[in-house]
């Protein structure tokens, strides 16, 4: 029996979508985990001594880094808690893989030994990839079947085409979406006031 054509248009649709569309009740809760994990990204903790304070600050966001985070989307990974809090933002929209998939082609790309090559590229293909994968990653079928091929001798580029598909979908969809979202606004807000808290004495 043949699929009737509103089918295929549906079909046709999600192949070309980042995310999974949430049921309400689910994206609510997603919602009340990530107001809690602003807290674990910029406010240190009450017990800590203003010293300390200062002192692990430059490893937290300033109100500087996430208007930076605005940039682009390369800005924003490139910030460890700017990529923290994009993954917080993808986990409420239900498509986290695809920043998952991102970063493990990123580490796929530093390793030096054709064992551990082999390895990983079997990782990601189980992981990512197959049919029915645990966080299987939309890619068309030609991209699919040349990692396919390529897995019987990988090399580094071997997920590079699937890589930069990723990339994009991200950067035309969920990374505007995150700009313009209550997370990016109160993260924003959070660090412009953590910055007046603890800011520095002149000498």
């Amino acid at each position: 029996m043949r699929d009737s054509p509103a089918a295929l248009i549906t079909s046709q649709n999600m192949a070309f979508t980042d995310c999974m569309k949430p049921t309400d009740q689910f994206a609510e809760k997603k919602r009340r985990n990530w107001r809690n994990r602003i807290g674990f990204l910029l406010k240190a903790k009450s017990s800590q001594s203003k010293q300390s304070v200062m002192k692990n600050r430059s490893y937290r966001p300033t109100a500087d880094d996430v208007s930076q985070w605005a940039q682009s989307l390369d800005t924003l990974l490139s910030h460890k808690y700017g990529k923290a809090a994009f993954c917080i933002f993808l986990k409420t929209e239900f498509c986290e893989e695809n920043i998952e998939f991102w970063t493990a082609c990123e580490d796929y790309k530093t390793q030096t030994s054709h064992k551990e090559l082999v390895s990983k590229a079997n990782s990601i293909y189980e992981q990512f990839i197959k049919n029915e994968a645990p966080k299987e990653i939309n890619l068309d079928y030609h991209t699919k079947n040349a990692i396919v091929q390529s897995l019987v001798e990988p090399s580094v580029t071997s997920f590079l085409a699937a890589q930069r598909k990723v990339y994009s979908l991200m950067e035309n969809n969920s990374y505007p979406r995150f700009i313009l979202s209550d997370l990016y606004r109160e993260l924003h807000e959070a660090a412009r006031r953590e910055g007046k808290v603890i800011k520095p004495q002149s000498t």
